[in-house]
Order: C-alpha cells, then sequence, then structure tokens
C-alpha cells in the first residue's frame, strides 16, 4: 500500500513544489491513518500554509483515485529533526550525519543500525556503526531516519 500510495501522490507533490519526503500508511485502528512528510524544494522552512497547500492537493489526489477503501485521517507535516531518508538522494544530502536504519532482512545477524553515514556507492550505504564499516544494500532499507 505504502508503494501505491508515494506512486500516487508523489508526482502531484512535486508539480505543488514540494518534495515528498516519507509517507506513513496505517490501518491498524478504527480509523487509518495516512501522514505524508514534505519538504520544500526552495531550502526554506515548511509552514503551516505549506502543509495545508500539500493537504489540498493529495486530498484532490485522493479523492479522484479512491485507492483507501475506508475512512481516514490525513495528517500532513515537516520531516521534523528526525528526518526520514528513503532516497539514495536523502543519504547522499546527509553525508556524514548520525543516522538510525533498520534493514527488512538481517545482514550478519543484525537489523538495526545506528552510526554516521559515511559514502553512497552503488547500491550500498556505507556506515561507521560502534567502531566498525557496514555497508548496507540501499534496497534492503525499511526505515531510517536522522539521529536528532
Amino acid at each position: 500500500m505504502k508503494a501505491r500510495l508515494i506512486r500516487l501522490l508523489e508526482p502531484a507533490i512535486e508539480a505543488a513544489g514540494y518534495e515528498l519526503v516519507e509517507l506513513e500508511f496505517s490501518s491498524a485502528s478504527r480509523r487509518a491513518l495516512l501522514r505524508v512528510y514534505i519538504d520544500r524544494t526552495d531550502g526554506e522552512r515548511v509552514t503551516v500554509d505549506d502543509c495545508a497547500e500539500v493537504s489540498r492537493t493529495v486530498s484532490a489526489v485522493m479523492d479522484t483515485a479512491d485507492p483507501i477503501e475506508r475512512a481516514y485521517e490525513l495528517e500532513v507535516s515537516s520531516p521534523g529533526f528526525d528526518r526520514p531518508l528513503r532516497k539514495r538522494a536523502h543519504f547522499e544530502r546527509f553525508l556524514g550525519s548520525e543516522v538510525r536504519l533498520e534493514l527488512a532482512a538481517p545482514l550478519e545477524g543484525r537489523k538495526r543500525f545506528k552510526g554516521q553515514l559515511v559514502a553512497v556507492e552503488g547500491e550500498e550505504l556505507i556506515m561507521e556503526v560502534d567502531g566498525r564499516t557496514w555497508r548496507l544494500p540501499l534496497g534492503q532499507i525499511d526505515k531510517a531516519r536522522l539521529v536528532a
């Protein structure tokens, strides 16, 4: 569902002049929640007005495509200090930063990593974690965030 929603919403959000940083969809409770994290492409801070504009854009796309079959709440916000990292460009932008991430499948018995983002080479992310260099496959990263 998440990948489908990203494919659906990302072009409209970009056309409005924003970047879709991350998207979360949870249907675990009575009312589903669609949370959209955006950033401005001009480097300025995201304002409440930006969130309202993107909310209108997302609502229009969702109303037309109707990909969620039940009632849901929509939240649009800035990525915050613990910014989610989803794309290769996100990792490249924050080289040298401290990152917390989780892999979809264990690597050498480990799924969770917290350390310094050193490089992005080919299809791998290079991190220094607990004094060791790890080469993590970009395609296996399930969740990643900057450490605030």
